[in-house]
């Protein structure tokens, strides 16, 4: 079996044969530009050069992430089942209010996207974080596959080996009908809508996915949250149009800052009018909290030996960033040992690695954020350093190069792979990369296409 690395030379090897398959570097970069892969209204950076997984890593991903979602819904079970569970969490109020709310459906969390540093040689993973039903990125997958499929070092290379993109879209439809089928209080012939507070959404990856549910056959809006309202019976969206499921892509933290506008879908779900799919008790894997709770007593309690073992090998030592939780001098004086970052923010705001920083720099961010003296909780975790992989940078403004100016080197990027799991069910990967120790579009992060290399063929 070809490791990764052997199949990302390999693929390089063909484009450089083409004399850097310019041609199809420039087509990708146009597709791009008129695509649908829109992220706050700016295309997202995308390589030419796809991450290439073989049946190993696939085996990896699938083992790692499926057992992950195993013990996370043990933990949102015990935390809603055990009040005395629930001290182990900093939560506010307001927040404990949302995930005791009912849910009244089989799934415990349906969409979830776990955020993981692999070693390709070794196989060891490290979690960097976990995200419910926020998580985006299957748009971009989809969208930056379709890019370099037709081009001619794609076509080379699917000629030797048996290739096999992440299908992320009708996987999901299916599911969501399917996790529907199981509420308790289910209508025929619903309406669905996806819900977000569409100035902060990815709204067009919305969209795809309401006309995949019309392909099915079942009603589906694109709604803002804030536009839904709520008459004691029905949530109906701004047009009068009756709701039945709702699939929350909005997260948590944003509910909270929206409070007062986003009580139809709050009093809804209390009353079991609606079908929240996910439940707001998602929000306690998504709080980074999560990281040290898994390492608590109390939950070492309600998992298994091997469920610990896993926690130990996978998830970094996490505690919150106060003096009377670690050692502060010590997140000062070993700098690149650890990473900073808030408990409840997404898109990498405010995420901090001291080997980024010179030394006086890190120390003022460690005390700036330390014991919540910017109004909100931190947590310090060990740095787990990504694994490199050789990649081509973006071909931004490619257009207005000519083929001498156009760069075919090839460049050392971290990687962190987001892998997606439907209800529990391994399903694709969003691959991202990026030159710096933050993986981040803010940090010149990128997105590359996942493609699978010469599985078995029942995988």
């Amino acid at each position: 079996m070809s490791s990764n690395a052997d199949l990302t030379n390999e693929y390089l090897s063909i484009a450089e044969s083409l004399g850097g398959d310019l041609a199809g570097r420039r087509a990708a970069r146009a597709y791009m530009r008129e695509s649908t892969a829109i992220v706050h209204h700016v295309v997202v950076d995308s390589t030419f050069v796809p991450r290439l997984f073989n049946a190993e890593t696939y085996a990896t991903m699938k083992s790692v992430s499926e057992t992950a979602h195993r013990i996370l819904c043990k933990v949102i079970e015990h935390y809603l089942a055990t009040p005395a569970y629930r001290s182990i969490f900093d939560f506010d109020e307001r927040l404990r209010e949302l995930i005791l709310l009912p849910r009244d459906y089989d799934a415990v969390l349906p969409f979830a996207r776990v955020d993981t540093f692999l070693n390709e040689d070794t196989q060891e993973v490290r979690f960097c974080e976990f995200n419910g039903d926020g998580s985006s990125g299957m748009n971009e997958n989809r969208e930056i596959t379709h890019s370099i499929e037709g081009t001619a070092t794609f076509r080379a290379f699917a000629e030797r080996h048996r290739v096999q993109p992440c299908e992320l879209f009708e996987s999901w439809v299916e599911r969501f009908c399917a996790i529907y089928d199981t509420y308790a209080h289910r209508v025929e012939n619903p309406t669905f809508a996806i819900c977000d507070y569409l100035d902060h959404g990815v709204v067009d990856e919305f969209r795809i996915f309401a006309e995949l549910f019309k392909a099915r056959g079942v009603s589906c809006l694109v709604a803002d949250v804030r536009s839904l309202t709520f008459d004691g019976t029905c949530l109906r969206a701004q047009d009068g149009t009756p709701i039945h499921a709702v699939w929350r892509r909005c997260v948590t933290n944003d509910v909270l800052e929206f409070w007062d506008e986003s009580q139809a879908l709050i009093q809804a779900t209390r009353a079991r009018k609606v079908a929240l799919i996910g439940s707001f008790a998602g929000h306690i894997v998504h709080d980074k909290q999560i990281f040290e709770a898994l390492h608590h007593p109390a939950t070492k309690a309600i998992l298994t030996d091997d469920e610990n073992a896993f926690v130990a090998r996978t998830v970094p030592l996490t505690t919150f960033l106060n003096d009377d939780q670690v050692d502060l001098a010590d997140v000062k004086a070993r700098k690149d040992a650890w990473i900073i970052k808030p408990t409840d923010r997404y898109g990498a705001d405010n995420v901090y690695a001291g080997c980024f920083f010179p030394q006086d720099e890190w120390e003022g961010l460690v005390d700036r954020f330390a014991n919540e003296r910017e109004g909100f909780p931190f947590i310090a975790q060990h740095y787990v350093t990504p694994y490199r992989t050789l990649t081509l940078p973006p071909d931004c403004g490619i257009e207005e190069l000519s083929d001498r100016e156009i760069s075919r080197r090839a460049v050392s990027y971290n990687n962190l792979n987001g892998l997606y799991l439907y209800d529990g069910t391994f399903q694709g990967v969003f691959s991202r990369l990026g030159p710096l120790p933050t993986i981040s579009k803010d940090m010149q992060g990128i997105t590359a296409a996942t493609i699978w290399v010469d599985l078995p063929q029942k995988a």
